[in-house]
């Protein structure tokens, strides 16, 4: 039981920390706007996102080095977004990739310890 949860907690915290992610890039729909100009827009918005579900397909499968990925991606958002000097309420949008990762590597951890799979 403890596998499975380990397994999933950090796959489901993941795909709910994108699909958050790509919430604001709905602003990009408004009036007065070309179609191409939305696109554009909503395109932009949305290539953290894009950076974050490669992080978890690769993460599926090579939990080690996904987990490394979303702790970097932590670090790298933190830093973008002043997190660490100046934004503190912006870590509330970045931590769920740390606990992520950290839960990634955790889980590759325990599997070659325990022979978990």
């Amino acid at each position: 039981m403890a596998q499975k949860i380990l397994t999933w907690i950090p796959r489901i915290l993941a795909i709910m920390a994108i699909l958050f992610m790509m919430m604001f890039s709905i602003d990009c729909f408004e009036e007065g706007n070309s179609f191409t100009d939305q696109m554009i827009c909503f395109f932009m918005h949305n290539m953290p996102s894009m950076v974050c579900i490669a992080a978890l397909v690769i993460a599926w499968h090579y939990k080690l080095v996904g987990g490394l990925i979303f702790i970097l991606f932590f670090i790298v958002a933190g830093i973008l977004f002043k997190s660490f000097t100046g934004n503190p309420a912006s870590l509330l949008v970045i931590s769920p990739f740390l606990i992520c990762g950290v839960l990634f590597i955790l889980h590759d951890f325990l599997s070659k310890n325990r022979q978990l799979s």
